[in-house]
Order: C-alpha cells, then sequence, then structure tokens
C-alpha cells in the first residue's frame, strides 16, 4: 500500500496544438475532464494531497487543492508553484503531466516501489514507445546509471538515436525536489525553467536518480492534439470494454462500444454494437442493451431489453423485465416490471406501474405553460393499455387497468378500469379540394 506520497499535477498550459479555445487538459474524454483521468491515477496510488496547477484563469475549473502559476514560465516554474501548497510535507513528490491520460495505477505503484527500492533521490519514469515521439532523451553515463535528461530540442544528432524517452513523470524526494528547483535557469534553447533539468541539479548534490521503465509503453504518452485525443479515446475505451467482459459482460463488438468509467454492469449482461453508456448508469444481469442505444445516469433493472435506437436520459429507471423498444426515449422516467414501451413514444417525468403495455406514438406533454411552474408528472398505473397516439398533458394521473382510446389526448384523471377517450371519428368532405380550387379561378 502505497503511502506517504504527494502529487503534482500540471495542468496550466493552454495546448495550442488542441486549435481550441477551450484548454487542453479540459476537453472531454470519456466520460470525464483529459486531466480528471490523471488525478484519478494519482488518487488510485493514494497521493495525499492531490495538488492540481493550473492558470490563473482556470483557479475555479478544479474541486480540491489548487496551486496556481502566475506566468508560464516552464515546467519547472508549474511544480514550484506548488511549493506552498505542501508546505510541511516531507514525503515522496509524484510529479504528473495533466495531459497524459492513460496512466494507470499499475504503472504508478511500480514508479513509487522502484524510487523507494533504489533509494533514490528522483525517479524518472521511462518509455520506448514503438512511434517517434518528440519527448526528451535520456542519457546515461557508461555505467548505465542517469546522468541527465535532455529536450529533443536541445539534442544532438546522436541523442535524437537515444530511444528510451522521458515521460515527464517523476517521483522526487521533497526536499530534493525543492533545492534542485532553486538551482533551474533558462539557459536551454526553450528559455524556460525546465523541470527535466533538475535531474541533474539532484546528481550534482550528490543525491541518486533511478529509472524505472514502464512495463506499458502506451501509458506515459501525452495528448496534444485532437488526433492524438482520440486515439487516447479509443485506448481508454478498450481497457474499459476489457474489464467488463473478463467480468462477466458479453460486449459483441468492442470496437464500437463506448462504456463511460463509472458504469456499472452486472454479469450476463449484453451490450450490442453502437451503444453508448454514460455517466453512473447501471445495467443488471441478463439486460440487453442496444444496438444503438444510449443510456445516460440511467438504471436498467435485470433482464431488461433496451433498443434498438433507445434513447434513455438521467433520472429513467427500467424495471425487471421491462422492455424498451426501437425510437424510444425515456427522461426523469420510471417503468415498472415487465411492462412495455416498445416504440417510438417519448415518456417525460413520468411514473409507470407493472405490467403496462405502451402503444405506438404515445408522448407525455409536460412544458409548463406558465414562468416559474415546475413540470407536472404523468402518473399511469399497473397493467394499463394505452392505445395509438395518445398524448397525456401533465399533470394527469391514469389508474390501474385502466384503457385509453387510440388517437385521444388525455387531460384529465382516468379511474382505474375505465375506458378513456373515444376522439371524434372521421369526417368527409367529399370534393372539398376541388371546389377550394373552383373558387380560386
Amino acid at each position: 500500500m502505497t503511502t506517504n506520497v504527494a502529487a503534482v499535477v500540471m495542468a496550466a498550459g493552454l495546448g495550442t496544438r488542441m486549435r481550441s479555445e477551450l484548454p487542453k487538459h479540459l476537453h472531454p474524454l470519456l466520460g470525464r475532464r483529459m486531466v480528471d483521468w490523471v488525478v484519478e491515477s494519482a488518487r488510485a496510488v493514494e497521493a495525499d494531497p492531490v495538488v492540481v496547477v493550473v492558470s490563473p484563469d482556470r483557479a475555479g475549473a478544479f474541486e480540491g487543492i489548487t496551486a496556481v502559476q502566475q506566468e508560464p514560465r516552464g515546467t519547472g516554474d508549474a511544480v514550484d508553484a506548488a511549493r506552498e501548497a505542501l508546505a510541511g510535507f516531507s514525503g515522496d513528490v509524484l510529479v504528473l503531466s495533466g495531459d497524459t491520460p492513460l496512466l494507470t495505477e499499475e504503472v504508478l505503484r511500480g514508479l513509487i516501489e522502484a524510487h523507494r527500492r533504489e533509494r533514490a533521490q528522483v525517479t524518472v519514469l521511462s518509455f520506448e514507445p514503438t512511434d517517434d515521439f518528440p519527448y526528451g532523451r535520456l542519457v546515461r553515463a557508461p555505467d548505465g546509471s542517469l546522468e541527465r535528461i535532455v529536450e529533443e530540442r536541445d539534442a544532438t544528432p546522436e541523442q535524437l538515436a537515444i530511444a528510451e524517452l522521458n515521460s515527464s513523470i517523476y517521483v522526487f524526494d521533497s526536499a530534493a525536489l525543492w533545492a534542485a528547483l532553486e538551482q533551474l535557469d533558462t539557459s536551454n534553447a526553450q528559455g524556460e525553467l525546465q523541470l527535466t533539468d533538475t535531474i541533474r541539479h539532484v546528481i550534482a548534490a550528490g543525491g541518486r536518480a533511478a529509472v524505472y521503465r514502464s512495463p506499458d509503453p502506451e501509458a506515459p504518452i501525452g495528448v496534444n492534439t485532437r488526433a492524438d485525443l482520440a486515439a487516447a479515446g479509443a485506448i481508454l475505451r478498450d481497457r474499459i470494454n476489457r474489464s467488463h467482459m473478463l467480468a462477466g459482460t458479453t460486449i459483441v463488438d468492442p470496437a464500437t462500444t463506448w462504456i463511460e468509467p463509472d458504469v456499472e454492469l452486472e454479469p450476463d449482461s449484453t451490450i450490442h454494437p453502437f451503444t453508448e453508456l454514460r455517466g453512473k448508469t447501471r445495467v443488471g444481469t441478463g439486460a440487453e442493451i442496444g444496438p444503438h442505444a444510449v443510456a445516460v445516469d440511467a438504471e436498467i433493472g435485470p433482464g431488461v431489453l433496451i433498443g434498438p435506437f433507445a434513447y434513455l436520459r438521467p433520472g429513467s429507471v427500467v424495471g425487471e423485465g421491462a422492455k424498451i423498444g426501437t425510437f424510444v426515449e425515456l427522461k426523469n422516467t420510471r417503468v415498472g416490471e415487465r411492462t412495455k414501451v416498445p416504440h417510438l413514444s417519448y415518456l417525460g417525468d413520468a411514473d409507470i406501474g407493472e405490467d403496462t403495455n405502451v402503444a405506438a406514438s404515445n408522448v407525455t406533454v409536460n412544458f409548463p405553460h406558465q414562468p416559474g411552474r415546475e413540470k407536472g408528472r404523468t402518473k399511469i398505473g399497473r397493467n394499463v393499455r394505452t392505445g395509438v397516439d395518445n398524448s397525456f398533458v401533465a399533470p394527469v394521473e391514469i389508474g390501474d387497468d385502466a384503457w385509453i382510446a387510440a388517437g385521444t389526448v388525455i387531460t384529465e384523471d382516468v379511474p382505474p378500469g375505465s375506458l378513456a377517450g373515444f376522439p371524434p371519428r372521421q369526417v368527409t368532405k367529399e370534393g372539398y379540394v376541388y371546389d377550394e380550387r373552383d373558387d380560386d379561378d
């Protein structure tokens, strides 16, 4: 169990290569902001506190402890901005980049354990990717020990040939970190206070610099463009899907199925292609979702059938054995056990009882017509049979065992066991169109 570790997450950069008004670290990525994935990885190894370093205009974008980097003076200055927030802390400091959402608990635990095993003052997380990346190179001494890190723009051709790259992720002894930061200067190609320069300052002060090579070459990869963002999203998707499949869920086509990290799936549920499960959605055992279904913050009971082409919006609760069929949308609606809503309906702000059948093209009408008035709810009881093309104008309540005639707009409560509706019968005006044309001549 990892203890006595703090974390500093650097998230003050603009990320201009994203070509976006939204700062890079705040871009959404499979249900979280990019930086939130990094913060979660720090929390997974029990880092406490976790300090997020932000620019002055972003201080309100984060919960928890933040530190402000007043000017963009480089990564060394960014970490130094967290010094006050870590005043009095004397353990190990995990330094993370806010654009590395693929970090895993396993990699960070391995890094911290290597740092302590080597009794180092700083340990660098390195990796050897299969593709080229514009990252710093690890320069080693003849005995194999780490000598220094050279940024790509400062590297010689020989150094550029080095395959082992710097991930910009480190563990420092806190005292060694603050002392090394005080030695930084701007004598480099970027004219910045670079965190990589702390390595040689730690060594010059007699400290030990160790290296832990990531066993997962994808985990340390950073996101700099929207193409990188999409690639990272696909990797996270695959990780999440794999974990659910290993836990007993059938995912028919993992490449087209997107499940956010806080979704809960019980064993023996089945997710069909082109399905999105978002937020804190929960799916019970034996349920089948999709294809082409979306559920957001929804609760789906055991044995439920959802889709195809169904949309469950926040607050939707579907009871055991129910069916939500093709082109059905639910919003803030509870559907009772074994109830069927087979096709072409919208039910919002409604409570539907058990064993009810909602026919095609049923709509709840609940828009408040007066300013400040809350939306009403539609309540449909147990064992109700609605007709095709019914509208329910809330607030309205349909009693148990009632039937509703096709084409009816329900504006008043219907008692249990009643038959309601009977809109006007068809009226045919023969020759009406031709008569109108003759009048226009």
